[in-house]
């Protein structure tokens, strides 16, 4: 008999996991789907509301700026009170709100303040990252990064798809109401979620100390940040103005953002099924170059056709590289430090974000902007080539921390 009752258990506490991974997933795809509807001509309707190209960098930076702000603290504050459920939730409800005043802005100063608040909303990844992996064994971390980071790209595939049709359905406001409809849903749906309350952990300076320097931690964050500064000086940030110089209209605009967005689904399944088998060095090195030559060959484009293939080859970059370098963020960390070292992560790439449209907006207001992406691909391949030739030794050296602590 209590055989019997511990099979049931078992059985029981199986399927309430599942159920909720997959309500955590479907929270995840409705916020990517929330925050990317309206993102394939954003850079053009920013840019309808001024034309000086540094002031769309600017805007388009708020973004990238103010979620590197918020992620460490919504981090430290989520481990602080073992809850990441309501963290989850609140920034979605805040996205929700930002996107709505987005589309409601009548000036460029509008619009600053609208892309800040859904930078700030942006500080859901961190938790709601952690709150899937929890569901998972620690040795499963990359896999279970790349599962979530699939359905996040498909629900911005969808969204980046159907931007334009709303655009010639409703004009641009369209899509900005819709992504704020969903992005409450989304809030709605994360309220029926179960998680398991941790002990609360009052912040250490000293535990904070050591995950900052720790090199398993800042390897990965530091790659991610030129994969994030590649894809938002380039495919959210300024090939959707260079395409529209050359013709392509609105849903030629979220055709492109859509390829590279499922570029990045697909090499997102591929880091899921090759991470135990494949090195995570030769993973990187295939993002570091993919990114590289999409960069490039956007500068030289002669059509769109040529600006098409360089969007698959920045997807392939941003899958492969994205994936890999947050699974193995917090792949050695505790669960009790996990939130906080995932808000590290998050933080720094963060920055790349921001940079990526700020730098690429100078850049293109002085030279241009095929120039300032080929000097894009040749700035960011060499440091990213080196770094990732760390990747070994900080997670032997995370290795062999984790046997040391047992």
């Amino acid at each position: 008999m209590r055989v019997k009752c511990q099979a049931s258990h078992q059985r029981s506490t199986t399927m309430t996991r599942r159920f909720n991974v997959a309500l955590i997933a479907a929270v995840g795809f409705l916020y990517w789907i929330g925050l990317y509807l309206y993102v394939p001509t954003l850079p053009n309707y920013v840019q309808s509301k001024t034309h000086d190209l540094a002031m769309v960098g600017t805007i388009l930076s708020m973004y990238g700026l103010w979620q590197g702000i918020i992620r460490l603290p919504i981090g430290i504050a989520a481990d602080w009170r073992g809850r990441r459920k309501p963290f989850v939730a609140g920034c979605l409800a805040l996205l929700a709100l930002g996107v709505f005043l987005l589309g409601s802005a009548q000036s460029a100063g509008g619009l600053l303040i609208a892309r800040t608040i859904t930078g700030l909303a942006a500080g859901t990844w961190v938790p709601l990252v952690v709150l899937f992996n929890s569901f998972f064994p620690p040795e499963d971390s990359v896999r279970a990064t790349a599962m979530l980071n699939f359905v996040a790209f498909a629900g911005r595939m969808l969204a980046t798809s159907l931007n334009g049709w709303l655009n010639e359905l409703g004009g641009y406001t369209l899509a900005f109401y819709l992504a704020a409809g969903i992005a409450a849903l989304a809030a709605l749906v994360t309220l029926t979620t179960h998680e398991e309350a941790r002990p609360p952990r009052p912040p250490s300076l000293a535990g904070l100390g050591r995950l900052v320097t720790r090199r398993d931690v800042l390897v990965p964050s530091s790659l991610s940040i030129i994969v994030h500064y590649i894809a938002f000086g380039t495919t959210f940030g300024f090939l959707p103005i260079l395409a529209k110089g050359m013709g392509a209209g609105d849903v030629a605009q979220s055709m492109l953002v859509t390829l590279n967005v499922a570029m990045t689904i697909v090499s997102s399944v591929l880091v899921t099924s090759l991470a135990r088998r494949i090195d995570a060095r030769l993973l990187v090195y295939t993002s570091c170059i993919a990114a590289a030559l999409g960069t490039a060959l956007a500068a030289y484009t002669p059509t769109l056709t040529w600006l098409y293939l360089a969007q698959a080859l920045l997807g392939v970059g941003f899958g492969i590289g994205y994936s890999v370098t947050m699974g193995m963020s917090i792949r050695y960390v505790a669960d009790h430090e996990r939130t906080t070292a995932m808000g590290l992560y998050q933080a720094l790439y963060s920055i790349g974000m921001f940079a990526g449209p700020w730098v690429s907006g100078m850049l293109a207001e002085m030279m241009g902007i095929r120039p300032m992406l080929f000097a894009t691909a040749i700035a960011t391949l060499l440091p990213s080539l080196l770094l990732t030739a760390r990747l070994d030794t900080s997670e032997r050296l995370a290795g062999q921390a984790t046997a040391s602590s047992r």
